[in-house]
């Protein structure tokens, strides 16, 4: 199959939010492959046993993508939504995991590298997961900066263009984010938290 344009697929996604089901029907194998790029990227560094393969994850991202009312930007705003599906769908694998094992401790990692979160085990994404909702709270575009650049791999540009905001407001953010998140959890893994 032909690769697709950027504004071939901006332009399916378009008319899949306004209800057009032979949109979903042409844009699906397109979207297909980088769906699956984005999965095996978040599942690289889930233990080995892990019970949720990155089939299932872009199946499950797949199905909630869906049951969603977005009227979607570009190809863009719908990966980085497909990343926050993914990263949602394994922060509720991990939780459950968690309470089945009651872990603990936490080691603080590096941000600097996006999707990073392949080399992190289940109590660190859980601390993630935990610091960044605590970082929504304070500062809402920080969070998601951070969910667009870590989770969805998207690059500054990329993530300017899904918030609005110019690419140097994304790197400062960013760049801040990295700090607090950092701070945030090097205290929760002094507190034993």
């Amino acid at each position: 199959m032909a690769e697709a344009s950027a504004e071939q697929i901006t332009r399916l996604l378009a008319d899949w939010s306004q209800g057009d089901e032979h949109a979903l029907a042409a844009v699906t194998p397109l979207i297909y492959e980088e769906l699956r790029r984005l999965a095996r990227k978040h599942m690289r560094g889930e233990r080995a046993n892990h019970t949720l393969q990155s089939t299932a994850l872009v199946h499950e991202a797949y199905v909630r993508l869906l049951g969603q009312n977005v009227e979607w930007k570009s190809r863009t705003h719908f990966y980085a939504i497909a990343a926050k599906m993914m990263r949602r769908i394994l922060m509720d694998h991990a939780k459950k995991h968690k309470a089945s094992k009651r872990g603990s401790g936490v080691a603080a990692q590096s941000l600097d590298e996006p999707a990073l979160v392949a080399q992190e085990s289940t109590k660190e994404l859980i601390a993630l997961d935990d610091a960044l909702t605590t970082l929504a709270k304070i500062d809402p575009q920080r969070s998601e900066i951070v969910e667009l650049r870590y989770f969805g791999g998207l690059s500054n540009e990329e993530s300017a263009e899904v918030l609005g905001i110019s690419p140097a407001t994304v790197q400062r953010q960013w760049a801040g984010a990295k700090v607090w998140l950092y701070n945030e959890m090097s205290d929760s893994d002094k507190k034993g938290l």
